[in-house]
């Protein structure tokens, strides 16, 4: 008999999950999701951080190693998404694959990574929205806009300590409210917000492309300054580790398989579309992001490319951009939002958490328990913690689910091969190797205590489990 921690649910019982979600996305609404998601904070924020930081203008080869890491777990979504059409991502097909222990560890840790994520955005829109305020002539006062005991300036020249980052914790609320309103209304904004925030991209790289110095690009790769990390072939490689938030939208494109009108078709469609636009975007970006402002002073900056448009002397489209750039947030926000509920929904559908968090509104069709829950945790997260402690802890949380999919890729082939397969990785298990090698590889460049909070977080999962998911699970009930 199979122990509890390694049952797994057929594949058909993991594709066929109903939640009573209504399904009204196509695959150009869901390539608009993964892009809406992926060309945010990753781009706009997080290049900066990252290059000023770890990788220095090599931080467009830290994007080209994420992204190639991303494309081969990229491919092994687009196979499992196919197989297992379900809202749960990799938390359901690791359900069908590795059993019910790896899939509440690995649906936990994308708690984590979507709450964590949907926190650092919103710190970041908060300097883009200062910025573009101040610009108009209605400064926020700076203590207001960064967590407790950050030290910030006043506008009479005194320094002192942040209080509370407000501005971070409003937006959330705000794309909240939106969600529990209804998907496919949402799904609209969204794609409206995307086409505003693609053109603002385009824009900033044709207006910014003249104003390049070369003088920036050297060295390309700075020297290590004798810390693991922090410049040097090191710094890169933990850059690329950061970069990997910067592609968690098609991630979250899999969460959506239950809004979907025809899942096994789009979620891939959704995915591979997305991640192949948004990786040519962020090499060109970040390119000409270093080459007009010098990585040393991007190094604390959460709005580089507000910095940029100054930096180039533009003042005719600096409020355009960082209008579009400020709305744009808007997309990403949502899309983190909608993957926290739907995984929670999931779990919860499954038993493994309390039918609380199943229950849907009855007029928008929408989770708005989770809805609720998440706002609150997400908004705290924002309002207190460094953003650049948030982008870590959100890129281990990604690295890790990607390399559970490209393991669980040869593992249902095996264990499952009778199981109907719309899409499949080229390469026999090539690809789902590589991606375990070259996730794993980014992964263990990232700092020790970003891997410490990963372990307590699901520490802290595997209490929830024995204390409540073990004895609750429906393949339990079913099985008794």
């Amino acid at each position: 008999m199979t122990t509890p921690l390694w049952r797994t649910k057929p594949v058909s019982s993991a594709a066929d999950s109903q939640t009573g979600l209504r399904r009204v996305l196509g695959p150009w609404q869901l390539v608009a999701l993964g892009i809406g998601v992926t060309i945010g904070a990753g781009l706009f924020s997080l290049t900066g951080v990252a290059a000023g930081q770890n990788a220095g203008p090599a931080v467009t080869l830290s994007f080209v190693i994420a992204a190639v890491a991303c494309g081969f777990a990229g491919l092994c979504y687009g196979e499992l998404a196919g197989m297992i059409p379900s809202g749960g991502s990799a938390y359901s097909y690791a359900y069908a694959s590795m059993g019910e222990l790896i899939a509440w560890m690995i649906g936990w840790d994308l708690v984590l990574e979507y709450t964590v994520g949907a926190a650092t955005v919103a710190s970041s829109w908060s300097g883009y929205l200062a910025s573009l305020l101040g610009g108009w002539g209605l400064p926020i006062d700076p203590r207001l806009l960064a967590p407790p005991l950050t030290p910030v300036t006043l506008s009479d020249g005194t320094i002192t300590t942040a209080w509370f980052n407000l501005p971070a914790a409003c937006a959330l609320w705000i794309v909240t409210a939106l969600l529990m309103r209804g998907v496919s209304e949402s799904a609209k904004v969204n794609t409206a917000v995307v086409i505003i925030k693609l053109a603002v991209v385009v824009i900033v790289i044709v207006v910014c492309a003249p104003h390049v110095h070369m003088a920036n690009y050297h060295p390309f790769i700075p020297e290590n300054t004798g810390t693991f990390g922090s410049f040097g072939f090191s710094g890169v490689m933990r850059a690329a580790g950061m970069a990997f938030f910067a592609y968690l939208g098609f991630d979250i494109v899999s969460t959506a398989a239950q809004d979907s009108r025809n899942p096994a078709r789009n979620i891939p469609i959704g995915i591979i579309g997305s991640l192949l636009i948004c990786s040519v975007v962020y090499v060109i970006f970040s390119l000409v992001l270093t080459g007009v402002v010098n990585y040393r002073l991007m190094a604390n900056d959460p709005s580089p490319v507000a910095t940029a448009i100054d930096t180039a002397h533009l003042p005719w489209v600096a409020s355009l951009v960082k209008l579009g750039i400020t709305s744009g947030y808007v997309s990403v926000l949502f899309g983190m939002l909608l993957g926290q509920a739907r995984i929670f929904l999931v779990m919860s559908h499954d038993g493994l958490l309390p039918a609380l968090f199943a229950r849907l509104n009855t007029r928008t069709r929408t989770p708005w328990t989770s809805h609720l829950l998440f706002a609150v945790l997400t908004s705290l997260l924002a309002a207190l913690v460094p953003i650049g402690v948030l982008g870590n802890m959100t890129s281990i949380g990604t690295l890790l689910a990607f390399i559970i999919v490209c393991a669980s890729v040869p593992v249902l082939r095996r264990t499952q091969p009778e199981a109907p397969c719309q899409f499949r990785v080229p390469g026999g298990s090539v690809i789902p190797v590589l991606g375990i090698l070259s996730c794993g590889a980014v992964m263990v460049s990232l700092d020790r205590l970003t891997w410490i909070r990963l372990v307590v977080w699901l520490v802290i999962g595997l209490v929830v489990y024995f204390a409540y998911g073990i004895r609750n699970s429906r393949l339990c009930r079913d099985q008794s």
